[in-house]
């Protein structure tokens, strides 16, 4: 199972319309992952504990120091577009990382604030 993060500006508003989107997508391709919502700022300092972070293709920058390479990040030109995140998740192979990352131990993650 995928541990995912949404994250934009604030973590209020767009962060959960993209978690709503992703559960969408992620339920209608067939797959499980944990999904959690937060401000950019809080999931720079989190997202090594996850697989994947989804944000603004503007905001892509804030993660290039992270420490662990296999978190993938995903950019977002339009946060609201069901098509493009649906596109993100089959273009970086999501589905077959989430099969991958099951069969291994996992970390424990830092739950949100």
């Amino acid at each position: 199972m995928l541990i995912v993060v949404a994250a934009c500006g604030k973590g209020l508003g767009s962060s959960q319309i993209i978690k709503f989107n992703i559960v969408k997508i992620f339920k209608k391709l067939g797959f499980a992952a944990t999904i959690d919502h937060m401000s950019v700022g809080d999931a720079k300092t989190a997202a090594n504990n996850y697989d994947v972070v989804f944000c603004s293709q503007a905001l892509t920058g804030t993660f290039d120091n992270l420490r662990n390479k296999n978190t993938k990040i995903i950019g977002l030109v339009n946060l609201l577009s069901e098509a493009e995140i649906e596109q993100k998740i089959v273009d970086n192979q999501l589905k077959e990382a989430g099969c991958r990352l099951a069969s291994r131990k996992r970390l424990t993650r830092t739950p949100p604030h």
